[in-house]
């Protein structure tokens, strides 16, 4: 997961948007833990991929389970896990889930403010 991170927030900077960096990197983090956790099949990876347009960045983390569809929880205080989804949808414009013909994916997009910087 570590590895996703880093390779996105890297992206992200090289694409001139260093400024989402930090929501990019929560996100990934958030939705590759879910893939591991939830999603993982033996021998079946999960799989991270970004997407940039014109107007925005989007985030997809596909797994190989596709009958457990991840939903916002409502942990209490003393719960130690369960925010995941709650800290996407806070970051995210927007988010998703989608079945595939094997597995699910799980998106979230945000949104070009500004023109990207200069390298």
């Amino acid at each position: 997961m570590a590895r996703a991170r880093q390779y996105a927030v890297r992206l992200v900077s090289d694409w001139g948007h260093p400024a989402l960096a930090d929501d990019v990197a929560l996100i990934v983090s958030e939705l590759a833990t879910n893939a591991v956790r939830y999603g993982s099949v033996p021998g079946r990876l999960f799989r991270v991929q970004l997407t940039l347009t014109k107007t925005r960045l989007r985030i997809t983390v596909s797994d190989p389970r596709g009958e457990r569809m991840p939903r916002p929880r409502r942990p209490s205080p003393r719960d130690k896990h369960g925010r995941g989804l709650l800290i996407v949808r806070a970051l995210a414009a927007r988010w998703g889930v989608r079945e595939r013909t094997v597995g699910k994916e799980i998106w979230a997009e945000l949104d070009l403010t500004a023109s990207p910087t200069e390298p």
